[in-house]
């Protein structure tokens, strides 16, 4: 029984910029960077018949290509901190293609996500922090920014339950093409060549 999850991937300059916040708070325990994403639908433990419904269904989302770019950290947890995560600059496209894979999600007869979609990147998972260090650790480092980078492709990826934070597999790929560009690479049967989402 897989656990999945449709995300974003992170490029490497952006890895790179994110390896910097790394150090400066006590019990923490600091994600890999192979293991940064960006989490657009949360799944978790389905069946092989499902698992294969929704690959199959990720198909049918067709989003350009856009930019986005990261700005500032956070905690999740509030008044018992939990983890730690660079943020997402608000984007339009960003959050259509989140709705998208929502939609899409509860369709094929997944409940529905009960929090608000929050774009981020976890960096780190806290065990019994002080507050005061938390708090400490995000306004030294609230300048963090990056430039803007290309989203190109989202991913469904599978994680294991017993060990947070990944190790994280690409179990699919799905290029962002567009509804025009999709449309005018429909073959003659009236289907997307398999190369279209990466296979």
């Amino acid at each position: 029984m897989p656990r999945l999850f449709i995300a974003l991937e992170v490029p490497l300059d952006i890895t790179r910029s994110l390896t910097l916040l790394k150090g400066g708070m006590a019990n923490a325990r600091w994600i890999d960077p192979e293991n940064y994403h960006i989490t657009l639908r949360f799944i978790g433990d389905v069946e092989n018949h499902m698992a294969d419904e929704i690959a199959n269904s990720l198909d049918r989302v067709k989003r350009a290509p856009f930019e986005i770019s990261l700005s500032g950290v956070g905690e999740f947890g509030s008044k018992k901190p939990h983890s730690l995560y660079a943020s997402v600059r608000p984007n339009a496209e960003l959050s259509q293609l989140a709705g998208d894979m929502e939609r899409l999600c509860q369709r094929i007869g997944l409940p529905a996500e009960p929090r608000k979609f929050v774009p981020h990147i976890t960096i780190a998972r806290l065990k019994a922090p002080q507050i005061e260090d938390v708090a400490h650790y995000l306004s030294s480092r609230g300048n963090f920014s990056t430039q803007p980078f290309k989203v190109s492709r989202f991913v469904l990826m599978s994680s294991k339950d017993s060990v947070g934070g990944g190790p994280y597999i690409v179990e699919e790929d799905y290029l962002l093409v567009g509804r025009d560009a999709a449309s005018a690479r429909f073959d003659s049967e009236g289907k997307l060549p398999m190369a279209t989402n990466g296979n």
